[in-house]
């Protein structure tokens, strides 16, 4: 006879999976709100030079989009090739467009 394939219930490894997803969203989460109060202790304390303090907090925030953008926007899945191209096709030509208006501006 064959197997009843509507089954609901999951197989341990897809179990598994789930988990270790799971393991790694929180893992990325709680590293999120460590960047966020490590840059809020450095603004409110004054425990870092001025001239230091922006490009740290860029830095914080390119981490943080990252994150959001690898983990919870799921562009490391397979399937998601297409808004990942979309998406980076997006910041390559603000970055061009940034850069041109950038240029013409201070040259």
């Amino acid at each position: 006879m064959a197997e009843n394939t509507n089954s609901k219930e999951t197989n341990p490894f897809q179990k598994q999976k789930n988990r270790d997803e799971m393991q790694k969203q929180v893992i990325s989460f709680a590293m999120m709100i460590l960047f966020t109060i490590i840059a809020f202790v450095i603004v409110a304390t004054d425990m870092m030079q001025e001239m230091f303090v922006v490009p740290v907090l860029l830095i914080l925030a390119i981490v943080q989009v990252a994150f959001q953008l690898y983990y919870f926007m799921h562009l490391k899945d397979k399937g998601h090739a297409f808004a990942a191209v979309m998406f980076y096709g997006g910041v390559w030509a603000a970055a061009l467009t940034l850069a041109a208006l950038g240029v013409i501006t201070w040259w």
